[in-house]
């Protein structure tokens, strides 16, 4: 069984290993704590470009919500803000690493497609759950400081697994 909190990728294999140090640890960090801070430079802001699949298998109902990383930034806020304001009866870090796989990265020269999957629970304090099932498709680049996101089509549908 997987360690969800265990980066699949050897250091050697440097750039998927810096990708999901990017998209699950540091991520899951800053999420909890609320501190777009933490992340804000894994961004490529220049031409940031974030698609809403809206959990819709048509891309007719795709959304082009984040047109600026500005607007990716004040949804994310109002979501880890969301979370903070919720009483879970587990940690919500542990909850989170457990729900989320993140083991394709297709890397071509310095740009990346990497496929991020959540399928999980985190159990509220009110006997309820909050359910996260969805996938996320991002595209990174490699620069002078390292793997950036340069943009990504998120909360696609996903089955599971």
């Amino acid at each position: 069984m997987r360690d969800p909190m265990q980066n699949p990728f050897a250091p050697e294999d440097s750039a998927r290993h810096a990708i999901w140090e990017m998209l699950v640890p540091r991520d899951i960090d800053a999420f909890i704590g609320a501190d777009w801070g933490m992340i804000e430079g894994d961004f490529l802001s220049e031409n940031f470009i974030g698609m809403n699949g809206n959990f819709n298998p048509d891309p007719q109902k795709w959304t082009l919500s984040f047109a600026s990383l500005e607007a990716y930034r004040d949804e994310w806020l109002r979501q880890a803000a969301e979370g903070q304001r919720t009483d879970y009866a587990e940690d919500p870090r542990a909850g989170i690493f457990r729900a989320t796989k993140l083991e394709e990265i297709e890397v071509d020269g310095a740009v990346a497609l990497v496929r991020k999957k959540f399928d999980g629970t985190i159990k509220r304090a009110d006997g309820g759950e909050d359910r996260l099932l969805w996938q996320t498709l991002y595209t990174c680049r490699e620069t002078a400081n390292g793997w950036k996101i340069a943009g990504f089509v998120g909360y696609l549908p996903y089955a599971g697994h």
